[in-house]
């Protein structure tokens, strides 16, 4: 049975939804029964009433090089096809909300087998199958009343910085906060007076336990310790998640989930590519790559034919090197473990030099990483002093992670030296097939990879500029004021804070667009332009919050999770003021922006948030190593998709 085959990236081989199987039959009509082929497994689930529609069924097996699964949801006749399987015995089993996982039928492709749902015999344990974010949604937040100083809260955290923190930059950036493992406290860690106590002990654990500690004991005053431990206490005691997920509807039917396992237990996964998004056609059924970021230097390469696994110790120019944990490189891992992990003891399990965050294909099918390739120090070239244009205009002394590109075809490892730092790559539309970069600090980065293959040169290929506002108003880079300074009439304004997290290529008039400060300063969507070498900043409405990922549609528009709970949009076409000028430099076009409130997400009053509606069976105990991989019907090749899921950051 055709399927197209969509890369859906994410660190957990947790379900996401389902596929459409059969055309239903007309009312009236007697209930028609799946139509399989000799790869497929496929029949009908039923309950106590009748055909049960919107549940997953799941086949899974550990016959193949690594183990790997498919998952796909039942029509409204409780029908359910799960296509192009491998051949091997596998267990199958149904799961959906409302019910608990029936007992599992060993089965083969080209067998019907028709399976029987199992109700839950009370609330909490069809709970224990919601999405994690439901359960996360019970975490209460400190009143308005209780920021401003009057209380433990530091004085200089604001109620908006409290949701961020707890929102998409810190606690739901980096985790999946809510799955079993987090709402329930490991016995290994001991007996404790209250939760709040046992999440002290907690966050210290493993080589993120002192980032961790600083964020919440630090800058937070200590004051979450009590709303975490608040949280599970009350999980423990039985409380429930007040809103409860619907089965997957329309479309959402419409997807076939394939996983693998490709890690291993120790590392954790921060992305994967399969594709040039531009081309997608590029790397068709070909290996994926992963980057499992500070914790490890072993890439791991999924092939999704052969369902086998391999390793790519990646390199760094200085085989010497130390490993790159804490600042400069990293602040938020260190090289031993704070406290024992619950899992792991004392055992220092990542070990790193190459920090290799995560990769871009380009069209030619090579693998592009923003990964370490030496120690901290720029080279001369960076430097005040240098006669290379950008260091000219603006000097960088060091840099914490720069560019490497790998060949699959002769598996040959090359190091791209930038003097900026580097985060995400993404390749722009442009002849020289300009490779921008997030992570660049108080600078736009790229790399001319055209100009890299012709000479082989990182020095002469790259190039760097400030982000500098027109707030002269005449076009061009002028003299202009640093950070922090008042503005003057005849200069321009250079910006800085965090810098950018995402990147985004306009896909027609060769603009970049960042996300900006999403960590320190203010929050905002930036736009470079490579021509003028000048930038425009529109500040976050203060109702968002702040934003973390971002990306760009074809129209322009670009779009960045909100901390609010909501996507946002800006659509600069929509600006009624000057794109520059004394009055540009944030808070210009609040007509542009929009927010999209996340389906079947109710308001929660005081709560960290409410859940979205899920189209995932909530598969709350599984590995943090796996891959999966979404489809519709076969087309030549993969396409990457945005989300991703890890653990730690």
């Amino acid at each position: 049975m055709s399927l197209r085959q969509v890369l859906f990236s994410t660190a957990a081989a947790i379900g996401i939804a389902t596929m459409a199987v059969a055309v239903p039959a007309p009312a009236g009509a007697q209930q028609a029964a799946a139509q399989i082929d000799n790869d497929d497994i496929g029949g009908v689930v039923t309950g106590a009433s009748g055909p049960e529609a919107g549940v997953w069924v799941i086949a899974e097996t550990t016959e193949l090089p690594t183990k790997y699964a498919k998952i796909v949801v039942t029509d409204d006749q409780g029908r359910y096809v799960i296509p192009d399987l491998p051949n091997a015995n596998y267990q199958v089993w149904v799961r959906g909300y409302g019910l608990v996982d029936s007992p599992k039928v060993r089965a083969k492709p080209g067998q019907l087998v028709n399976l029987t749902a199992v109700p839950a015999p009370n609330e909490r344990a069809a709970a224990q199958y919601y999405p994690a974010i439901y359960w996360y949604a019970m975490m209460k937040i400190p009143p308005e009343k209780d920021f401003g100083g009057s209380t433990e809260i530091p004085k200089n955290i604001a109620r908006e910085t409290w949701r961020q923190r707890m929102g998409n930059v810190d606690c739901i950036g980096c985790h999946q906060l809510g799955q079993e493992s987090t709402r329930t406290i490991p016995a290994q860690f001991g007996e404790f007076k209250a939760g709040a106590e046992a999440w002290m002990r907690r966050v210290g654990s493993g080589q993120t336990g002192e980032f961790m500690v600083n964020r919440l004991a630090g800058q937070l005053g200590g004051v979450p310790f009590k709303y975490f431990g608040d949280w599970t206490d009350r999980v423990a005691k039985g409380e429930l998640p007040k809103s409860k997920p619907q089965r997957p509807q329309g479309v959402e039917r419409n997807v076939v989930v394939t996983s693998w396992e490709w890690g291993t237990e120790k590392q954790f996964t921060h992305d994967l590519i399969s594709s040039d998004r531009r081309y997608p056609t590029v790397n068709a059924y070909g290996p994926l790559y992963g980057s499992p970021e500070y914790s490890s230097d072993e890439m791991p390469i999924l092939d999704p034919k052969t369902h086998k696994v391999t390793f790519f110790k990646m390199p760094v120019a200085d085989p010497n090197a130390p490993e790159s944990f804490g600042p400069p490189f990293h602040a938020s891992a260190v090289a031993k473990p704070t406290q024992p992990s619950a899992y792991w003891g004392d055992e220092k399990i990542w070990s790193q030099r190459a920090n290799n965050h995560n990769g871009m294909f380009d069209k030619s099918g090579r693998v592009w990483f923003a990964a370490a390739v030496r120690g901290f120090d720029n080279p001369a070239f960076c430097k005040k002093g240098s006669d290379h244009p950008s260091a000219n205009v603006f000097p960088i002394e060091q840099s914490g992670r720069q560019v490497a590109m790998l060949d699959p075809k002769t598996m040959k490892y090359s190091f791209i030296d930038t003097c900026f730092g580097t985060h995400h790559p993404q390749f722009g539309y442009d002849a020289d097939n300009t490779l921008w970069l997030s992570g660049t600090g108080p600078v736009a980065g790229w790399i001319n990879t055209k100009m890299w293959d012709e000479t082989g040169d990182a020095a002469k290929a790259q190039g760097w500029t400030p982000f500098v506002l027109d707030t002269s108003g005449n076009g061009k880079v002028d003299e202009w004021t640093e950070p922090g300074q008042p503005a003057e009439a005849s200069k321009d304004m250079r910006i800085a804070g965090s810098g950018p997290y995402a990147v985004m290529p306009h896909p027609t008039n060769g603009s970049v667009w960042y996300t900006l400060n999403i960590f320190v300063g203010t929050p905002g969507f930036l736009r470079f332009d490579p021509k003028t070498k000048l930038s425009e900043f529109y500040a976050i409405p203060k109702e968002g919050i702040g934003v973390r990922g971002g990306d760009i549609d074809k129209n322009g528009v670009v779009w960045g999770s909100g901390s609010n709970g909501t996507l946002i949009s800006f659509d600069r076409s929509k600006c009624k003021a000057p794109l520059n000028g004394p009055t540009a430099t944030g808070n210009h076009c609040p007509e542009g922006f929009a927010f999209y409130k996340y389906q079947d997400r109710p308001s929660r009053g005081s709560r960290t948030g409410a859940p979205r509606r899920a189209t995932t069976p909530g598969w709350t105990n599984t590995t943090r190593w796996g891959l999966a991989r979404t489809s519709r019907s076969r087309p030549p090749t993969s396409m990457t998709a945005s989300p991703r899921s890890r653990m730690g950051r």
